[in-house]
């Protein structure tokens, strides 16, 4: 029988990840599919993997050939494609397993000529994070929507994130051209000749992050990999010569912001004798962009192509080491331009020389913006503590500077005492801009149900800012803990409306007071808002709540969870991570509807059963989560004791520990092993901290918040598997720890947590 989806998987030399990818596909909840693999000469063991597979899968088929690249591949594996809906997936990718499901009936619903749905970055250093490519384009759901009624479509350049008809892809005979960058064309052009398309916001496409992260040396800037996405966004530029202008200028600014960009970037990289090539490609593609998208580009980027125009290499090249290395991270410090000139000027390179013109270095009003961040939330005797920054961009802060913060309830401001110390700015040096308020139970008890926000006010010299605190760091600003502030009223300060930190008094709110465990369940102690509560679970993915059994006594209530029913309720989307994710809503006789606070003390309970766990912890916001998952070795605790750093966890297999710090522009790595301890109460895993400051500890960066060295946390079993440690919310709410070392506090070191692992980052 003719499946309905063929998904094509072109693959070259992803031996390593190639059997996850197609495990993905082979666990889709949408069954009806072949799988069509291309082996594209591929030097490693790749189709090895791919031919064990399709031993065991009969869904899945191989073709091999010699390497052509991957759009050939692709075309190879359209040919032989028989399904009514064709997909692609890359080899060294995930696909989550409802994603093809919800693209297929979309697409039978609305008879639209494709679908696309969002996706997800990751890596086992940094987890699953969402992929700011896709954000756009995905954020809502839309139905038989066009390119031209929704310019963001012009931002999907991927095809591996979609489903298309194949009746669509036949009619207009696409073909890849045989180039790196061949996605682009391709999807641009079926936007423009669809009918009508469909967007989910569902993650459907897990893509896949070399371990260093995001890179400036990469591939990418290697010249044939430059020369062939000049070729590809030329093609691009064609393809809307005549569109609508809403989507020509949409598309010339994607290029200006990722395109241009990229070459501008490559000078920082290129050999001496490749740097005339780059030269010429890059005034190519620049000279085919419109001025007025150009015109709006960040200020950097024009003095780029104004360097470029100019034919300065040397100019370049700083500008683009400048860039790569992190210069922008906290905007250049402002400098005069004149002894006697009150204009100030980007210090960016080339300031002050005549090649680029030097109103493009000039710094305006509207950029001395205030900013903020918040970097320590915790709870001290009773009063919460928000510590923080607070500067004025591109300035310095000293101590004739004024900082006011007030909390802002329901319009009414709130003066705060404020205490100022000094704290690394925007540029890496110490000053004025750290500050602590703290806010005892008489001023929290003022907040409401509604957001309660900080207002800052900054003086510095005759400029005066103000705007609300936000910028939430990694650590206790993100999982910020929650507290009483008498019997009947709970503070949970988190993030707002428009990032802003924020404050929300929950008066009498439902709450889980307790849990205890059994042989084969956990039973959940709370108190509901209202009489009669019903305790309702939500069902993953596919959506709705279960209602709970409870035991009543007035408000207070006891519901017993059996582990094994939690087990075979599993039902994750996430093939990376493979955890199922579930919440509590507690429902009263007269509509009413309470999500389920955690109030049950400050670690999670969780229980192991053959390889998964199930745990109940707390979300961001506070409330309960359960969580089923593989085993994944987990820290719950992490103190400084004397010269060394221990971290401590109770669930974990036969594992050896080690912080793990990757070389720049690279997935090569070094490990520092860690003393392990095994007891009663679990696994300890000490280092001592001078082993985490890099022998040659010297800044390489112009960033000027680039650590010296971030270390992650690792396990790795006995098979001589390894996996970055994951930072349990609770211990996340306790950090960032602080860490200080040498005999005049030569290094700092944070022990912060980063999209679920444990890092430090030396300084």
């Amino acid at each position: 029988m003719t499946p309905r989806l063929s998904v094509v998987v072109p693959f070259y030399g992803v031996g390593e990840y190639l059997g996850d990818c197609l495990e993905s596909i082979a666990r889709q909840a949408w069954t009806d599919f072949e799988a069509i693999l291309v082996d594209d000469g591929s030097p490693d063991d790749s189709a090895v993997v791919a031919k064990e597979f399709c031993d065991r899968d009969p869904r899945f088929r191989l073709i091999q050939q010699v390497n052509a690249g991957p759009g050939p591949a692709r075309d190879r594996g359209i040919s032989e494609a028989t399904g009514e809906y064709l997909a692609f997936v890359d080899g060294d990718d995930l696909v989550s397993r409802y994603g093809f499901a919800a693209l297929v009936r979309t697409l039978d619903r609305t008879g639209s000529d494709f679908a696309g749905g969002n996706a997800r970055r990751f890596n086992n250093s940094f987890g699953v994070r969402p992929s700011w490519l896709h954000k756009q384009p995905f954020a809502r759901v839309r139905h038989a929507t066009h390119v031209t009624e929704f310019p963001d479509l012009v931002l999907d350049r991927m095809l591996w994130n979609k489903v298309y008809r194949r009746s669509f892809w036949t009619e207009y005979g696409y073909t890849f051209p045989p180039i790196r960058y061949e996605d682009y064309p391709v999807a641009l052009k079926a936007h423009l000749d669809a009918v009508t398309v469909d967007t989910i916001t569902q993650a459907v496409y897990y893509w896949r992050e070399r371990e260093s992260g995001e890179s400036i040396t990469q591939q990418k800037f290697q010249l044939g990999n430059i020369r062939d996405r000049v070729t590809s966004a030329g093609m691009v530029l064609d393809l809307v010569e005549d569109a609508p202008p809403v989507v020509r200028r949409r598309t010339h600014a994607h290029l200006a912001q990722i395109d241009v960009l990229t070459l501008m970037s490559a000078f920082g990289t290129v050999p001496v004798e490749e740097e005339q090539h780059l030269v010429d490609l890059s005034r190519e593609l620049l000279d085919r962009i419109d001025t007025d998208v150009l015109a709006a580009t960040h200020r950097y980027d024009r003095i780029q192509h104004a360097a470029l125009r100019a034919g300065d290499v040397d100019l370049l090249r700083r500008l683009a080491v400048f860039r790569n290395s992190g210069g922008l991270r906290g905007g250049a410090r402002a400098v005069p331009r004149g002894k006697r000139s009150r204009q100030l000027d980007y210090n960016y390179p080339g300031q002050g020389e005549t090649v680029v013109p030097r109103r493009l270095y000039g710094l305006r009003e509207q950029d001395l913006t205030l900013a903020t961040s918040v970097r320590e939330v915790v709870w001290v005797d009773g009063k919460l503590s928000v510590k923080g920054t607070a500067e004025i961009r591109h300035l310095e802060t000293d101590r004739s500077s004024k900082l006011q913060i007030a909390l802002v309830v329901d319009d009414a401001s709130h003066p705060l005492e404020v205490r100022r110390y000094a704290a690394l700015d925007l540029h890496g040096d110490k000053s004025l801009v750290g500050f602590e308020v703290l806010l005892d139970p008489e001023l929290l008890a003022r907040c409401t149900g509604a957001p309660a926000h900080f207002e800052v006010r900054m003086r510095s010299g005759r400029r005066d800012r103000k705007g609300m605190l936000g910028g939430q760091g990694p650590g206790s600003p993100g999982w910020a803990p929650g507290a009483w502030i008498d019997e009947t009223n709970w503070i949970q300060p988190g993030p707002g409306k428009y990032g802003w930190f924020s404050l929300r008094r929950l008066t009498d709110p439902c709450r889980l007071t307790a849990v205890e465990q059994t042989d084969d369940e956990f039973v959940l102690h709370g108190r509901a808002s209202f009489d009669e509560p019903e305790l309702h679970l939500s069902r993953p993915v596919v959506g709705g709540e279960e209602e709970i059994p409870l035991q009543v006594d007035g408000r207070d209530f006891t519901a017993r969870l059996p582990i094994r029913d939690i087990l075979a309720a599993a039902n994750h989307d996430d093939p990376f991570g493979q955890r199922t994710t579930r919440s509590f809503r507690v429902h009263g006789p007269d509509g009413q509807q309470r999500v389920l606070l955690w109030t049950a003390g400050d670690s999670a309970v969780s229980r192991v059963v053959d390889d998964r766990v199930v745990t109940l912890t707390r979300s961001t916001g506070g409330y309960v989560n359960l969580h089923e998952s593989p085993i994944r070795t987990t820290a719950a605790h992490a103190v400084a004791e004397g010269n060394q750093l221990v971290v401590r966890g109770s669930e974990g297999r036969d594992v050896t520990f080690s912080w793990r710090r990757y070389l720049a522009d690279s997935d090569d790595h070094l490990d520092v092993e860690c003393r392990r301890t095994v007891s009663a109460d679990g696994w300890s895993a000490a280092v001592d901290v001078d082993a985490l400051i890099p022998v040659t500890a010297v800044k390489v960066s112009v960033d000027p918040l680039a650590a010296l060295a971030d270390w992650i946390l690792f396990a790795t079993s006995p098979d001589g598997a390894a996996h970055a440690v994951q930072c349990e919310p609770f211990l996340c709410s306790r950090l960032p720890l602080a860490i200080t070392y040498g005999t005049h506090g030569t290094h700092a070191l944070a022990v912060r947590p980063h999209a679920g692992t444990l890092h430090v980052e030396a300084r």
